[in-house]
């Protein structure tokens, strides 16, 4: 009895079962795309090997078909039969997969393509029959028809060569078509659109394919990474405003490396990721390893993390398989999974890469990295160097009153927040505004669904061509969606969070925000959809509802290029030229009374404290506080003293420990806040607690800690750069006991002695801590003193960007 099912997505899945099992496999389509070759390939190859019967028949019609994509195709096996049906401008568009099995058949028929989106994401339907003989027979009978038809040519070497040149001279002939096949996936890189003349992207390399070059910042960070890969550090942060290619800086020093993992948590970075590794490197292999594709064999993996951080698919690969390891937007996923993947693999350098430098948000991937910040550079330093446009910003008054508004913890409660902004007197001030200050193309940033549709349509009944673009909208693709804004299709985008990151339209010259900051870091990757470059946009408008919401009082601050100083209290940004900041009365009086209200220091610090603490579940130490605390570590130094005088603070040492925090005080603050030009004073207090919990504090002379101070120092290409580099220690790189040990005696035996206050003392070439310690406390101040003298070597052996940011 026959089977049919309706296919409405996921056809990609269905496909690969069968091809699988199948020693028949039929596949009749229209047109094909390399990227939905690539979904099929592996499958494809093993079908072959085991002997299967393949053969592929598509067309020419409107030269939709990638010349790239028949290649792929023609090389996956010599056993796979390919035509291509010659449509003379006559349509072409069936669409159909037949397999044959031992004792069953399986046919589908639908809307699919052989592309990635009609294969996965894309609306389709397709409808299946198995267990119907007489179908199955008569659809190969009319494939085979098809196929050998005296209109279709086998595909080899020469008719791809000859279709190849066909495909470009009708493109040359019709340069807008592109525009007109909103449709099609990749259409901007299958043909680009000329530019117009003058116009700067600092977005992509893509002009240039024969030769791809590293440009504005990337030269810059690209000089920077190369040079901590070479003082040894084994990893790196950069941190790159949106708009100025961070996914082909990491392409640009992946050259240097074999074999390379590029680890991210969306399926659309892994793509562009592999695009923009593909213009870079040419003669390299890359493969996607997601849910979908399993494409390991080659030069460079593009993975997703939620599946390789399981442990099935991490045993796929050997720890030592890659040389360099990146990480994209770390933020987004667990920490655990990322740890979980890092843990396996043995790597030369890890990279992580990211474009928002917020630390509450991005603490995950600055820990990964072990705090290593090779480059940093904001979009406002961006600005300035004309790599960005300048912005326009207006903060309008909000009267909502958001005290009354739950908070879960990370957002506004979602019902409540629907209640005060979808009325019609919130939707006429947002439409008054956005008519006031608005340019020619506009991204809307909602709180909800239920609010980009309610605003979508308030604007369409006001006159404007708008369309609301969120998860659960099924009427628009994504692509269509773009297409229609950068064409003046539209005049706005309302969405939620879909173009937060990953999403590349340069024309967009007016950003309207009615919603509460929740993240700074979110606030930061959206007005960055703002400020990429383009020929007909000189500046970008932002207009801002602001109210007395989380992080309101402080939002102001990522436009303030003197945010460094602390010190001054001010409400007005200081903003690179050419940009602006206007603020309406009522917001700078907003301002000023969340200003008032502020939390003290010492409360924000409590409660990263605590945060962090509920993350890993126990008291943290000094390293992890410092790693993957929201706040600067530093920052509890400079208000309580000490890390530890900090926990007693906050009740959070035992009473036993509160006692011998009492006792030793002293000692704690002065391993603290010793000045450390360089590294010696808490290499030679690592030495001497490297003798373990009970001999630790006793006298040392210079000669005991030579061995382990040059070590210490050498064993590192930056720890010599760092602190050995001076022209009388260099001398010191090949041990020398006795000149190691004058060295220890001056610099820092002495030199702490006399500024320890008396803790310390050197005399007769002995160092001696005066501390009088009692055998029970002996354990926890042994713990106490190596935590403090770890940080603080961590610390200073950092990598610290050289950006002026």
């Amino acid at each position: 009895m026959s089977n049919i099912k309706l296919i409405t997505n996921e056809l990609m899945t269905h496909l690969i079962e069968k091809i699988e099992q199948a020693s028949t496999i039929c596949i009749l389509t229209s047109f094909v795309m390399k990227s939905g070759v690539h979904l099929l390939i592996e499958s494809l190859k093993r079908a072959a090997e085991r002997g299967a019967d393949i053969k592929i028949c598509t067309g020419d019609y409107l030269y939709i078909t990638q010349p790239e994509a028949l290649k792929v195709l023609f090389n996956i096996h010599p056993r796979i039969e390919i035509r291509l049906w010659k449509s003379n401008g006559i349509s072409f568009h069936p669409k159909a997969y037949l397999f044959h099995f031992e004792e069953d058949e399986y046919l589908v028929v639908g809307s699919s393509n052989l592309s990635r989106s009609a294969m996965t994401s894309g609306i389709e339907w397709n409808v299946s029959v198995n267990r119907n003989p007489t179908i199955f027979k008569e659809a190969l009978d009319e494939f085979t028809k098809l196929m050998y038809n005296e209109r279709t040519i086998p595909i080899n070497e020469e008719s791809i060569k000859n279709y190849e040149k066909e495909y470009e001279y009708y493109h040359m002939k019709h340069p807008n078509l592109a525009s007109s096949w909103s449709r099609l996936e990749e259409i901007e890189l299958m043909f680009p659109i000329k530019k117009e003349e003058g116009q700067q992207e600092v977005r992509e390399n893509r002009e240039n394919y024969g030769e791809v070059i590293p440009r504005f910042a990337q030269i810059e960070a690209l000089e920077q990474l190369e040079e901590t890969f070479g003082e040894g550090y084994k990893s790196a942060l950069v941190v790159m405003a949106t708009g100025l290619g961070k996914t082909y800086l990491a392409g640009f020093f992946a050259k240097r490396f074999k074999r390379v993992l590029f680890i991210a948590h969306r399926e659309e970075i892994l793509l562009q990721a592999k695009k923009s590794f593909a213009h870079i490197m040419g003669n390299r292999t890359f493969g996607i390893y997601n849910g979908k594709q399993k494409e390991i064999d080659t030069d460079c993996v593009f993975a997703s993390i939620y599946t390789l951080s399981l442990e099935s698919h991490l045993k796929v690969f050997q720890p030592t398989d890659f040389d360099l390891i990146i990480i994209d937007e770390f933020h987004h996923a667990a920490a655990n999974s990322y740890q979980r993947v890092l843990n396996f693999f043995q790597t030369d350098f890890l990279l992580g890469i990211t474009a928002t430098p917020d630390r509450n948000d991005n603490k995950d991937v600055y820990s990964i990295c072990n705090g290593n910040v090779a480059y940093r550079i904001d979009f406002l330093e961006a600005i300035e160097k004309d790599w960005l446009a300048p912005f326009q910003y207006y903060g309008v008054f909000d009267d909502t009153d958001y005290s009354e508004i739950t908070w879960l913890g990370t957002r506004y409660d979602e019902e409540e927040l629907s209640q005060v902004q979808l009325k019609d007197e919130m939707a006429e001030k947002i439409l008054k505004v956005w008519e006031k200050y608005k340019q020619t193309r506009t991204i809307v940033f909602c709180s909800s669904i239920r609010q980009a549709m309610f605003l979508a349509e308030y604007f369409n009944q006001n006159g404007y061509q708008t369309i609301s673009l969120h998860s659960k909208q099924n009427e628009y693709r994504r692509e269509d969606v773009i297409t229609f804004l950068e064409n003046g299709e539209i005049d706005a985008i309302f969405t939620v969070d879909l173009f937060n990151e990953g999403v590349d339209i340069p024309s967009v010259d007016t950003l309207l925000f009615v919603r509460p900051t929740e993240s700074l870091t979110v606030f930061t990757q959206q007005v960055g959809r703002g400020l990429r470059l383009y020929s007909e946009k000189e500046y970008c408008v932002i207009i801002d509802l602001i109210g007395n919401y989380r992080n309101a009082d402080i939002k102001l601050s990522l436009f303030d290029k003197e945010k460094a100083d602390r010190k001054r209290k001010k409400i007005m940004p200081t903003v690179p030229n050419g940009c602006l900041i206007d603020l309406e009365v009522d917001v700078v009086n907003l301002i000023e009374e969340l200003n008032k209200k502020r939390k003290p220091r010492k409360e924000k610090l409590l409660q990263s404290y605590l945060s962090l603490k509920q993350e890993i579940g126990r008291r943290p130490t000094y390293i992890e506080l410092h790693l993957n605390g929201t706040i600067d570590s530093i920052q509890y130094r400079q208000e309580f003293n000490s890390y530890i005088g900090f926990l007693n603070w906050a009740d959070e040492l035992t009473e036993i420990e509160k006692e011998i925090f009492s006792k030793y005080e002293r000692w704690i603050i002065e391993v603290e806040k010793t000045s450390m030009s360089k590294s010696y004073k808490m290499v030679v207090l690592l030495a001497m607690l490297e003798r373990g919990i009970s001999g630790w504090y006793k006298r040392i002379i210079p000669n005991e800690v030579a061995p382990f101070f040059h070590k210490y120092l050498t064993q590192t290409e930056y720890r010599k750069r760092i602190d050995f580099f001076d022209k009388e220690s260099k001398k010191l790189w090949d041990y020398n006991k006795e000149k190691i040990s004058r060295l220890i005696s001056k610099m820092p035996m002495t030199m702490w002695s006399g500024s320890s206050k008396g803790l310390i003392s050197f005399k007769s070439n002995e160092f001696i801590l005066n501390l009088e310690i009692d055998k029970d406390d002996e354990e926890v101040l042994y713990k106490w003193t190596k935590e403090i003298c770890e940080y603080r070597l961590h610390y200073h052996f950092e990598r610290k960007s050289n950006s002026a940011t």
